[in-house]
This record gives C-alpha cells, sequence and structure tokens, in this order.
C-alpha cells in the first residue's frame, strides 16, 4: 500500500494512505493529538513514580512511544510497553518523518533509535526504566487478560476498519486490563462508545485534540 509523508496543521509529520484516503495522524496535529488522547488523558491519570504497563493498539510511527518514552523520564515512571501493528512501517520512513527534531527532543537520539529499529518480537531495554516490545499482529489476533494497565487505542478509523472498533475488540481490550485499568482513543463515534460499553467499559466523553468536539476513555470498573 502506498504511503506518503505529509505536515499537519501544527507543522508535525504524519503518514497518508491514498488508497484508504486516511492518516496515521490527526491532519490537524500529529503531535498535538498524541499528547492531548494518550499523555493528558491517558497516562496523566497515574501518579509520578508509578509502574506501568502499557499496550498500544497501533504502533504506526512510534510517535506515541517516543512522547510516552519522554514524559517517564519526566515523572520518574517505569514503563513495560507493548506496541502491536499489523503492518509495520520501514524504520527509513519513520525516520524521514524527523518526530524528533518536533518534539525537540534531539538530545535521545540514540533512544529514539533502539526504539525504532529495534527487532519485532523481541524485548528490549531502552533504558533502566523503560522496556519495550514490538509485536507484529493483527488486532484480531490479540489476546491477554489482566496484562496492561493503559491502553492506547489508535487504530485506523472505523471509516475505513469497522472491524476494529466493534464489541469483539473492545471485549479483548476489557480483558486485557486491569481492574480500574485505562482506554482512551481518539474516537467519538456513538457506535463505538456504544461498543465499549457492550464490552463492559464505564465509558466517559471528553474534549477531543483539535479538529474534534470529543474523544472517549474507558475504565474497567469490576462489578
Amino acid at each position: 500500500m502506498e504511503r506518503k509523508i505529509i505536515t499537519t496543521s501544527d507543522g508535525s509529520s504524519s503518514v497518508y494512505l491514498p488508497e484508504w484516503d486516511e492518516n496515521y495522524h490527526s491532519k490537524h496535529g500529529a503531535i498535538q493529538e498524541a499528547y492531548h488522547v494518550f499523555i493528558r488523558h491517558g497516562l496523566d491519570l497515574f501518579p509520578d513514580d508509578s509502574k506501568l504497563r502499557i499496550l498500544e493498539m497501533g504502533f504506526g510511527t512510534g510517535l506515541n512511544c517516543m512522547i510516552t518514552y519522554l514524559e517517564a523520564k519526566k515523572r520518574n515512571l517505569t514503563v513495560d510497553y507493548s506496541g502491536l501493528e499489523g503492518f509495520p512501517l520501514d524504520p527509513e520512513m519513520i525516520w524521514e518523518l524527523n518526530h524528533l527534531n518536533q518534539l525537540k527532543a534531539e538530545n535521545y537520539r540514540d533512544d529514539y533509535e533502539k526504539l525504532i529499529t529495534s527487532s519485532w518480537e523481541i524485548p528490549f531495554a531502552v533504558n533502566d526504566s523503560f522496556k519495550l516490545i514490538k509485536k507484529e499482529l493483527m488486532f484480531e489476533d490479540f489476546s491477554g487478560k489482566s496484562v496492561s494497565d493503559l491502553i492506547y487505542f489508535d487504530a485506523f478509523g472505523a471509516r475505513v476498519q469497522p472491524e476494529l472498533w466493534t464489541e469483539v475488540i473492545f471485549k479483548k481490550m476489557y480483558e486485557a486490563l486491569v481492574e480500574n485499568g485505562v482506554l482512551v482513543t481518539y474516537s467519538a463515534k456513538g457506535s463505538v462508545r456504544r461498543a465499549m460499553q457492550a464490552a463492559g467499559f464505564e465509558v466517559e466523553r471528553l474534549p477531543g485534540p483539535p479538529g474534534k468536539r470529543e474523544m472517549l476513555r474507558g475504565i474497567k470498573r469490576l462489578k
């Protein structure tokens, strides 16, 4: 599938799929969206010095992972990060996005290089407090019980991949979380909210990132 690098409204880069007319990130700002959805309304729920297991559904360009790494360093978080991706991007294309410069994180070049060029399926430590495994896996094939505190649900939109936004998939996400675990996603579609609720989540509508009115957050509350 053809992929093109584009510039989003906040000056940060993303990847565009002409065949699907779909972007990897919001056209209104890739970095703004990542911070708003996954950090502000996800990671920031957990206190400094926490130990966290994070599952990202849709590893994509690695932007969410790198931002989480930077935030973990600031807040002394210990993170085990699992990134799932059905169609991994070539590391050379990821480098071309120039996210490291856009994040003003050039001092972490070596760690960023490890993050995007590391082998898939093999766990490794970016540093003593941030461990990563990237798995080439379709969402439908994922399974895991109580393996995560926080899920970044960053699949392509329901317009192009509706099968990833169903009760069946969100039930897998619910089972993957520990009690009081959190799932955040940029989507606010009514069908997505209903699928999350049917899977067992307590769902909140929250203000969305630039260009979107709302987003969704689900909490696993055991009844």
